[in-house]
């Protein structure tokens, strides 16, 4: 794809993300480390000093690399459903049989954080890993909520188990959790968000600096770094060199015809040549509701009970109705063509209501909508000839 403009921000990313697992692997021996899940409150384990590593992330990693299919049959092999989750299954393959794994797998954990605000399969996830490892997991419980924003005794529900949380792992790590130091991960948490929501915006400029896959790469900071310096430094110099772009005119996908709205989780084993067919027709993937489920906002004068609104209100634990105007909101504020719905296998909570989704978006905007069925990272369910087809009949449409 060397006709394309590619960001060089996105290659620091990725070495950033390189050194991530490597010094995990070495200062795992030194601080306790904790698997998190990717709506967790990571900022109060930040503020104690504990490593995180993300079992999420890890499994778009495996899918990147190719490597789902075979850590997903391990899994299978022992009894766990096709049906789960593929970053369930690579992870838990990864797991079992880890000199297969890309790096080798992940170093042990001495705790577990789940958190169900994403999925209900990340609860039967982590209780397979605590057995798995024998080490101990706390459970963060948040209500979907059926009304936006959330009703205020379920924040205080959610800010109760925060506190008791933090409770809990100055419990098993002997650490004690200082608020200065919660301050101050909680300001470069919000500076990385607030640059974060810059760069996702970029998309609304014609031509659009950015597309839908550089996002997918880039994204990796605000949720793994979420808290650190490191995420505030990349997201500084991708803004910087996206003003750079806008300044000089140009767009990431050049001679831009057409603009488009991407909703799910990306397909990471065919990230950059899945959406080559739309870039050589000039269509852009301006905005994604993916990559805008991470600009949480918080509040350091009111941190617990500021997270608990947070993290209670992520984009696939909201109801039917607020999902359906977050998106037509975000199609409107990036004045899109179309729009393009991965029917993830995987992902039940982001992909089991998305036909009511589409009825109401096409009735509402008026413009193309595409479901594609496929999966984030088993291949397996990746039907090449039926995607390319369907791809083309869209473009058509435009």
């Amino acid at each position: 794809m060397s006709e394309y403009p590619r960001l060089q921000s996105l290659r620091r990313i990725n070495r950033v993300m390189a050194r991530y697992y490597v010094q995990r692997q070495v200062l795992a021996r030194l601080r306790p480390l904790a698997y998190v899940t990717s709506g967790a409150p990571v900022e109060i384990l930040e503020a104690l000093g504990i490593l995180t590593l993300y079992p999420e992330n890890y499994g778009a990693l495996c899918g990147a690399r190719k490597a789902s299919v075979d850590l997903c049959r391990v899994t299978e092999s022992a009894g766990y459903p096709a049906d789960l989750c593929s970053y369930a299954r690579s992870h838990i393959g990864a797991v079992m049989h880890p000199r297969d794994a890309p790096l080798r797998g992940m170093p042990r954990p001495d705790l577990l954080v789940c958190c169900n605000n994403i999925c209900g399969t990340v609860l039967k996830w982590y209780q397979a890993l605590a057995s798995l490892y024998d080490v101990p997991l706390f459970v963060i419980d948040v209500p979907f909520q059926h009304t936006t924003p959330a009703e205020d005794h379920a924040v205080a529900y959610v800010a109760d188990q925060l506190h008791e949380f933090a409770a809990w792992l100055e419990t098993h790590t002997g650490r004690r959790i200082k608020p200065d130091k919660l301050d101050a991960v909680l300001a470069r948490s919000r500076e990385a968000v607030a640059l974060w929501q810059e760069i996702l915006a970029f998309g609304q400029h014609r031509p659009s600096p950015v597309n839908a896959p550089d996002l997918f790469v880039a994204m990796a900071p605000i949720v793994a770094l979420r808290g650190t310096r490191r995420a505030v430094d990349c997201y500084r110099r991708l803004k910087a060199e996206l003003e750079g772009r806008v300044a000089r005119g140009i767009g990431a996908v050049p001679g831009e015809r057409y603009r488009l709205l991407w909703d799910n989780i990306a397909i990471w084993y065919r990230l950059y040549r899945f959406f080559r067919p739309f870039m050589d027709d000039g269509a852009c993937f301006v905005a994604d509701t993916y990559t805008n489920a991470w600009t949480v906002e918080l509040e350091p004068q009111r941190p617990f009970e500021s997270m608990a609104r947070t993290y209670s209100g992520v984009f696939i634990n909201v109801d039917l109705p607020a999902r359906t105007r977050i998106i037509a909101a975000m199609a409107r504020r990036f004045e899109v063509d179309g729009m393009v719905m991965h029917v993830n296998r995987s992902c039940k909570p982001f992909s089991i209501a998305q036909s009511d989704v589409r009825d109401r978006l096409r009735d509402d905007l008026g413009i193309p909508i595409l479901l594609l069925e496929a999966d984030m990272c088993d291949e397996r369910l990746y039907n090449e000839g039926a995607v390319r087809e369907r791809v083309e009949a869209f473009l058509e449409m435009l």
